[in-house]
């Protein structure tokens, strides 16, 4: 274990730890009540939706259409979750969750390990407020599980390398198996690539000589067969099936190349264009409050690596490294993609603060923190101010309200109170993005509401266009059966009786003109959240911004 000098970090750890940590697990759970946003969250929601109310766990179909993207693991623990709990919001996001607050203890077990307790302390404290990781708990796709496993995996593997005990050596394998049948086996090189770099600077030869790591590679070859047996009954079992346009595709060989190298190299049927300087700018405003520190934090471990290595200090460093490189060299990128390394970044983080002597170096810190704690709040007073959320002058009211407490609370120049203001201005801004800024924004994805509208119809069933754009929030919404139909099959329906219908305005208003009778039940506003303008969060010109959809029914 390796043992910073932490006479400042200690006591004050002592006390406000628990404080701190607390309202930062409240506020990533806030999520729990926030719907789901479109497009991925919303279609993976209506996949698991589909396997919890079908009790088909193999297939993975969409809108009744075989899928082949990403593989079955987070999908069969969201179903399990909404038999137990309904078909919700709450139920989709409550495992994402649990395995984002694993890879919270985990973090901090790790941590514990290889610089003790101090830093195990400060590690978590970095986790949780790290903004895409709060993102994450709300735009819930596969990150949170795969945060959770993958610092799980290098943990126990860790413990296995130190320890003769084999059941570290069993979980690490388990873990690193879901997190290959989560995201696929490109995992592999993230949890092996900092034991790779640790023990080679280290010269510990012998540890590529063990024979428990081959029994780790068969372990995890065993725990993903279940992956295997799925994508062989829907797919390479049926070579007849149309996928990515042509026949004969193999899950298999989709699991194992196409879904993550064929990315990578831009050879696969999902494709890119990479700029290898997205993620250095991505992470500016994805790690905050900490990224400037991170980058510090990099620059100053890989200064010291001639220096006497200790076991395990690049463990960390060169799992988040290595993944990096490779994800800022693909041609396929997603600022989500690097949630997996926020744990190795909290703890790198999290040592170097640790060990900071310097009054230069704490001078530098409390300045640039102060700049990002500064603003901030500002970034709340300017969102409130454009978009006009209700009740918005008492929002910006209580946003310089609570900012000026927790400066006052955690004033000075030292280093423990430059970290305590950014924590709580972090969380301040979280608060505020998960309970005011999310909320107002879902009341422009007009799915999720008209979703909810549908079910007091009494109508048996709901339809939509099979030429409009899907509308994955409104299928998992409705408590009615989603069907799809052509405008051409439109006139067999109306036969039996009345239709409902969820569709865009501008084909409702085309309708009539085919002889039809329609009858508007609700007409929202409707606009893709996810991808934010300038131009809708200003309440001067979010109508030119904003399309409208119609729940009509149809004679």
């Amino acid at each position: 274990m390796i043992e910073p000098q932490v006479p400042a970090w200690e006591p004050w750890l002592q006390r406000w730890w628990a404080w701190f940590l607390i309202p930062g697990i409240l506020v990533n759970a806030g999520a729990l009540i926030i719907p789901i946003l479109e497009p991925d969250g919303a279609l993976y929601a209506t996949l698991a939706k589909t396997i919890a109310q079908s009790g088909d766990y193999i297939n993975l179909r969409v809108g009744g259409k075989d899928w082949l993207d990403k593989p079955h693991f987070p999908f069969w623990l969201a179903a399990l979750s909404m038999r137990a709990f309904g078909i919700n919001q709450f139920a989709y996001k409550l495992p994402a969750l649990l395995f984002w607050g694993a890879g919270a203890w985990y973090t901090y077990r790790l941590a514990t390990a290889i610089y003790g307790r101090v830093v195990g302390q400060l590690s978590v404290l970095i986790y949780v407020s790290a903004a895409h990781l709060v993102i994450s708990n709300n735009d819930v796709r596969a990150e949170p599980y795969l945060t959770g496993l993958v610092i799980g995996a290098v943990f126990h593997f860790y413990r296995a390398s130190r320890l003769k005990t084999g059941w570290h050596l069993v979980a690490g394998s388990l873990l690193a198996a879901c997190a290959m049948m989560t995201k696929g086996p490109f995992v592999l090189i993230t949890i092996a690539a900092g034991f790779v770099i640790d023990w080679t600077c280290g010269r510990q030869w012998g540890q590529f000589l063990q024979i428990r790591w081959l029994v780790a590679i068969l372990l995890i070859g065993i725990f993903i067969t279940p992956e295997l047996y799925c994508l062989y009954l829907q797919f390479d079992r049926h070579p007849e099936k149309l996928i990515f346009g042509r026949t004969g595709v193999s899950g298999i060989r989709f699991f194992f190349w196409e879904s993550q190298f064929g990315r990578f190299f831009n050879t696969g049927p999902i494709r890119g264009n990479g700029d290898p300087f997205f993620y250095l700018h991505t992470l500016l405003w994805a790690f905050l409050p900490w990224s400037l520190l991170l980058y510090a934090a990099v620059v100053k471990k890989c200064r010291s690596l001639r220096s006497r290595h200790i076991t395990g200090d690049l463990i960390c460093l060169g799992g988040a490294l290595v993944s990096f490189v490779i994800f800022s060299l693909s041609k396929f990128q997603l600022p989500h993609y690097l949630n997996l390394l926020f744990p190795f970044f909290s703890i790198l983080t999290a040592s170097w603060l640790a060990g900071i002597r310097r009054r230069k170096t704490k001078w530098i810190i409390g300045l640039v923190q102060q700049c990002i704690t500064w603003v901030l709040p500002v970034l709340i007073l300017l969102l409130s101010w454009f978009f006009r959320f209700g009740g918005w002058p008492l929002i910006m009211t209580g946003a310089v309200v609570l900012a000026f407490i927790f400066f006052r609370i955690f004033r000075g120049r030292e280093l423990t109170n430059s970290v305590a203001r950014s924590y709580w201005i972090a969380l301040l801004t979280y608060t505020f993005i998960n309970f005011i800024f999310y909320p107002a924004m879902l009341d422009y994805q007009a799915g999720t509401k008209a979703g909810g509208f549908v079910g007091g119809t009494g109508d048996t069933a709901v339809y939509m266009l099979s030429e409009a754009p899907r509308n994955y929030s409104f299928e998992f919404s409705s408590p009615l059966p989603v069907r799809q139909i052509s405008a051409d099959s439109l006139h067999v329906l109306t036969w039996n009786g009345p239709v409902l219908m969820f569709l865009p305005a501008i084909n409702a208003d085309s309708l009539p003109g085919k002889g039809y009778r329609v009858e508007v039940l609700k007409r929202l506003p409707n606009f893709h959240i996810s991808q934010l303008t300038a131009g809708f969060i200003d309440y001067r010109t979010r109508a030119q911004y904003v399309d409208w959809v119609e729940v009509v029914r149809i004679f």
